[in-house]
């Protein structure tokens, strides 16, 4: 047969089209053309094929090749073609039976010898072939992060000959039997180590039982890093879902495959990031920060020495929870479901407010600082505090307040009633969840209404101190939302800040 038809992926953000590889001989002055809008490392793999399969000791067929990557419109980079490109020459030139292909899709990239290396981005790879109902031939070092994908059955090879071999029938390859990632969980640091600052405990708690966003405001060395680190230690763990989508993540951006099985996420970008670090980009668009950051944290310290057009590219996605990459040719839509915590000095000097009355900052000075960040940029925050400093002690007292483990249990708590009643945590209620899960007596409403005028507060704000209100009943088991909580949450959203 002159035709064969090998099935592989490409990668698109974090999806995993499919590419169809189809290796046709014919007669005519040897040659090999490779047609399908390849880029240049896709190119160079007819070198690589051609080499490998002479140094397996199969016959590189002296005809005229040519091999399609199907769709034609769809850019294809990278070596995880090598595989399937081979495979497809030696089924073509009959050297193996075409029909064991067919239900099988290769990724893999070739060496000069034959042997098989790892590629990024299997896993939504995997993802998409369990849904396609097709077996995953990959190499070996991929092959522990393929088998996240529960069900699909992978084929799993160091050589180019063990393949041929499995084709061909003489020594057929078991499926490969997972190890399972390690589940590598280092412990948080506790937040019984942060001395003092228990209203900022407070609402370090509120923020992870309702994944709300959160700004820490005081002068430095008050433990506003020391409160953010603390976050993930209080999250419930990754649901099985929710772990896939951040492994299908880390797997398109790390050059390495995946060793354990991820945690929250917690990413700490410096303040010189460009925008396109923290949105991503590229030729080939990667993922940037805040893709990292989902299903887990995003902390920005010293919000203000951001450049103000990056911050700006946080609006969209902390709305949305995803963020699109547009391209001449093509749209890439990555997710971006975050929790933001930020951290920033009252002034440029940091110490306004300060007991010690040292800062010498001028009105205009403050101004400048705080013209930094947005409006619309802030009202998307839902909590703001200011951090007092506290009394210099080197040997503090015994803690007062709950400790991770004990607050931990508080939000699995609060975060259980949230997805029983309604799906999803309290910051992500849309408008008719907001409605309907979040209704006041009317008394309540019109005092509300009264003090968000008296604060001049925004619609989305008032919205917001409304999610943070449901927080709190949650966290006290309660099934309405009363004035005490209005009141609490009222005082996250200071005019000054706003």
């Amino acid at each position: 047969m002159s035709l064969a038809i090998v099935h592989s992926r490409a990668q698109v953000g974090v999806e995993a089209p499919a590419v169809t590889v189809e290796a046709h001989l014919a007669n005519g002055l040897p040659s090999l053309a490779l047609v399908g809008l390849p880029e240049a490392a896709v190119k160079e793999s007819k070198d690589r094929v051609r080499s490998a399969i002479l140094n397996s000791g199969f016959d590189f067929p002296p005809r005229r090749i040519t091999l399609n990557l199907a769709p034609a419109d769809l850019p294809k980079d990278g070596g995880r073609f090598d595989l399937a490109i081979a495979l497809g020459v030696l089924a073509a030139s009959g050297q193996l039976p075409a029909n064991a292909l067919e239900e099988v899709e290769c990724l893999g990239e070739l060496a000069l010898s034959g042997a098989l290396r790892p590629v990024q981005g299997v896993l939504p790879a995997a993802l998409a072939a369990r849904a396609a109902g097709r077996t995953l031939v990959v190499p070996k070092e991929n092959a522990e992060e393929a088998s996240l994908a529960s069900g699909l059955k992978v084929l799993a090879a160091a050589h180019l000959l063990e393949l041929t071999a499995h084709f061909a029938g003489h020594t057929p390859l078991a499926p490969y039997q997972p190890r399972g990632l390690l589940e590598e969980r280092p412990p948080y640091p506790d937040l019984a180590d942060v001395q003092g600052q228990a209203a900022a405990k407070r609402a370090l708690l509120v923020a992870a039982a309702g994944s709300h966003n959160l700004l820490f405001c005081g002068p430095p060395g008050t433990g506003k890093t020391l409160l953010a680190s603390r976050l993930p230690g209080l999250l419930p763990p990754l649901g099985e879902q929710e772990a896939l989508e951040v492994a299908a993540i880390h797997s398109v951006a790390s050059h390495a495959p995946l060793q354990s099985w991820p945690q929250r996420p917690f990413r700490q970008p410096h303040h010189s990031a460009s925008g396109a670090a923290l949105v991503g980009g590229g030729s080939r668009p990667k993922p940037g920060e805040i893709t990292l950051a989902h299903q887990g944290v995003l902390f920005l310290d010293e919000l203000p020495e951001f450049d103000r057009k990056v911050l700006e590219v946080l609006r969209e996605p902390l709305e949305s929870g995803e963020i699109v990459i547009a391209r001449a040719h093509d749209k890439v839509r990555f997710p971006a479901r975050f929790q933001l915590v930020a951290a920033m000095n009252p002034c440029p000097c940091g110490y306004l407010g300060d007991p010690g009355a040292r800062c010498r900052c001028t009105p205009e000075q403050i101004q400048r600082y705080r013209a930094k960040l947005s409006g619309p940029l802030l009202d998307r925050i839902d909590l703001h505090l200011t951090v007092a400093r506290e009394s210099t002690s080197l040997e503090p007292p015994a803690s007062v307040g709950p400790g991770s483990a004990q607050a931990a249990s508080e939000v699995a708590r609060a975060r259980r009633l949230q997805l029983q009643r309604q799906g999803c945590a309290n910051a992500f209620l849309d408008l008719q969840g907001l409605r309907r899960h979040c209704a006041l007596d009317a008394s309540d409403r019109a005092w509300l209404e009264d003090a968000c005028e008296r604060l001049n507060l925004s619609l989305r704000a008032a919205h917001r101190i409304l999610k943070v209100a449901r927080t709190l009943a949650d966290l006290e088991q309660a099934g309405k939302i009363a004035r005490h909580h209005l009141g609490e949450a009222l005082q996250y959203r200071p005019e000054a800040l706003t």
